[in-house]
């Protein structure tokens, strides 16, 4: 089984060396990297290039332009592990916020449970978020989760907002991406909320969810109130959607 993680940057530096040695040490024998860097200032995308010199069949580089958005960031490396020959896609933070120790067993969860995606959750039974958080974070963060985004879309998932998430390829697949329109952080929700209108099941680990080790979070208020606002966009756009919606899923070519 093809496992390949998805790891968006911009001034990621001090932090991608050492996550994608943390994920080539786990116990995942066919597992790859694709860094998709937009042009960081910080020489980010200088240090995967020479990641990928040293790590030639494990490691792929995906430059783009400028700062482009958490979104097309996600599409354009979906696309390309789909041309990449990879059955199970994996999206996380290269800031070490979702820990790659949780990978194995989320790979074990989607090999042996009824399911299609698998997140790892800060909200489900035995999730904890990182304790240096402010008590007005960790309550916006709930009611993001726990209230509003499930009130509105009627989400049965206890975090829509994360994004540590493992994928079967037949599922971005059969979404057919280009349903997707948010390029933010509500791109989180809008991709669930595709998947649950089409029928796809979501699983849930609980994880504790730390805050990035270095450099500086790109999460501001103004963010998070854009996207609170933008989840009634993602409810009009695709309230409509049922699993007979689903594209059909073309036969995986081998990888070149």
């Amino acid at each position: 089984m093809k496992v390949m993680v998805i790891l968006p940057t911009y001034n990621e530096a001090e932090n991608l060396e050492t996550m994608i040695n943390a994920l080539f040490a786990l116990p995942v024998p066919d597992l790859s990297v694709l860094v998709v860097d937009d042009n960081s200032p910080d020489g980010t995308g200088q240090i995967a290039d020479e990641l990928a010199q040293k790590h030639p069949d494990r490691v792929a580089v995906m430059h783009r332009a400028g700062k482009l958005g958490l979104g097309t960031a996600y599409i354009q490396g979906f696309r390309e592990a789909f041309a990449r020959g990879a059955d199970y896609i994996l999206q996380m933070d290269c800031d070490f916020s979702h820990d790659p120790k949780y990978i194995p067993q989320m790979i074990e969860r989607l090999d042996t449970c009824d399911c299609d995606i698998v997140i790892g959750s800060r909200y489900a039974k035995g999730g904890k978020l990182d304790e240096t958080w402010s008590f007005f974070r960790k309550l916006l963060s709930w009611w993001a989760n726990s209230v509003y985004v499930r009130l509105i879309l009627g989400e049965k998932l206890r975090d829509a907002t994360g994004g540590f998430r493992l994928w079967r390829r037949e599922v971005l697949q059969g979404m057919d991406l280009d349903r997707i329109r948010s390029n933010g952080y509500v791109f989180q929700v809008e991709t669930i909320y595709v998947a649950e209108k089409l029928g796809y099941k979501v699983d849930e680990i609980p994880i504790y969810f730390a805050d990035r080790r270095q450099g500086q979070s790109k999460m501001s208020f103004k963010i998070q109130l854009e996207a609170a606002l933008r989840v009634w966009q993602v409810w009009l756009r695709h309230r409509h959607l049922k699993p007979s919606m689903r594209l059909p899923v073309p036969d995986q070519q081998p990888a070149a």
